[in-house]
């Protein structure tokens, strides 16, 4: 080993070593990393919410033209800032998905997750959720052309998850013996579809409409499977208590204020 690549070795570790300690203090400094105490105090002496939201996911979550985060799930975390904090704008996104969503709430990443997560007693297990704040039910998206009329016609067949989320569950529980597939994002999922490696892809109508909706080579299937409940989570425990109370009197006002009807239009969710 001549003596720039000793060189070149040692600039490296330190540079990694320097990240690490950099990353750490940035981490460990944020009030929200603080485990115990009233979380509802932490934030309102914070002047900010970290909610954890999904930035691939059409319309609930997902990244706009101008780089910012966008979507409904996005405009709720606006709305519950906007009532505790009297400012929209006192929201820190942090990005999630299926497989990580636990992870950064447990970890203390994040104050609450929002972020298409499906109420249920499995989920309950780690996690505590609010009221529900919007009802899906799991379809099928399929080429148009197919001869998948139902999820019966996957049997044996291969179809498309994403990883860490219901569909995962419920596919291998109504039809085992459907060849699942499983993707880290839609966009993957979506894919291998129109590729012919999957021939179908399970998930939350609301989600897949997306895609039938920018390309006429795709439809969804009409039938639901399932009838699901989107909730808000936070860390169980008596931290979040308070601000679990407070958010969910803040789901019932934007409900009695027609405020979810009005998102649903906007995110073209109607149908």
């Amino acid at each position: 080993m001549t003596g720039k690549q000793k060189l070149l070795i040692i600039i490296g570790i330190v540079a990694l070593i320097c990240w690490t300690i950099f990353w750490r203090y940035d981490y460990i400094k944020d009030p929200a990393t603080k485990k115990g105490g009233d979380l509802y105090k932490t934030v309102v002496q914070r002047g900010y919410i970290i909610v954890g939201v999904k930035t691939d996911t059409k319309p609930f979550g997902f990244i706009d033209e101008s780089g910012k985060n966008a979507g409904f799930d996005v405009d709720i975390a606006h709305y519950i800032a906007k009532e505790i904090l009297h400012d929209p704008e006192k929201v820190k996104f942090v990005a999630v998905k299926d497989t990580d969503r636990f992870v950064l709430l447990n970890n203390c990443k994040v104050d609450m997750v929002i972020a298409t997560m499906t109420i249920t007693p499995k989920r309950q297990i780690f996690a505590d959720f609010s009221n529900a704040y919007y009802i899906t039910g799991q379809s099928l998206l399929v080429n148009n052309g197919s001869k998948i009329r139902s999820l019966g016609d996957l049997s044996n067949k291969n179809v498309g998850v994403i990883y860490g989320s219901t569909a995962e569950d419920t596919i291998k529980f109504l039809l085992p013996t459907a060849h699942v597939l499983g993707y880290r994002s839609y966009e993957d999922a979506y894919k291998a579809l129109k590729n012919g490696t999957v021939l179908g892809i399970t998930s939350d109508d609301a989600i897949l409409r997306v895609y039938s909706l920018k390309d006429s080579s795709v439809k969804l299937l009409p039938k639901h499977y399932s009838r699901d409940s989107y909730g808000i989570a936070f860390r169980r425990g008596g931290e979040s208590d308070y601000l679990l109370d407070v958010v969910n009197n803040v789901i019932s006002d934007m409900d009695n204020r027609g405020v979810f009807i009005q998102l649903r239009h906007k995110w073209d969710l109607d149908s």
